[in-house]
């Protein structure tokens, strides 16, 4: 598949970094998956979004991650698609879906490094973006 990598909105993109953060840990979770729902439902950037897109996109993820240098095709896939003033837009939704399950497993913290470092997401700005996302999904 990465011969010939399909494109991607930028919408696309953005649902492709938060499936790639809900598949880290081998274990897609029905909380995720419900955060990823409700985020493109009620999130502007995602107003004339298809939401039945999903699908395709989670396709292209699980092909690409299936292949032995696929994660970096992803992210080139996703650097490519995305405009610069959304990467720290992509790496909020990545934490959002990271935390929704109320756990951050050692794969997804891997991950997380790895999308603020192929997104040039400053890491003060990271700490930030990260401590929103702590916050929005504490429980008592």
């Amino acid at each position: 598949m990465t011969d010939s990598l399909p494109s991607l909105s930028p919408q696309d993109a953005l649902v492709a970094v938060m499936v790639t953060v809900s598949v880290s840990d081998e274990s897609v979770r029905t909380v995720e998956l419900i955060a990823i729902e409700r985020m493109v439902n009620h999130m502007p950037i995602f107003a004339t979004y298809d939401i039945d897109q999903i699908s395709g996109v989670a396709a292209i993820v699980y092909a690409l991650l299936e292949e032995e240098d696929g994660l970096d095709a992803l992210f080139g896939l996703i650097r490519d698609s995305l405009p610069e003033r959304l990467f720290e837009t992509a790496y909020a939704l990545a934490c959002d879906v990271a935390a929704a399950d109320g756990t951050l497993r050692q794969t997804e913290l891997r991950l997380l490094e790895e999308i603020r470092h192929e997104l040039n997401v400053d890491r003060l700005h990271a700490a930030a973006i990260e401590r929103g996302a702590r916050a929005r999904h504490l429980t008592l």
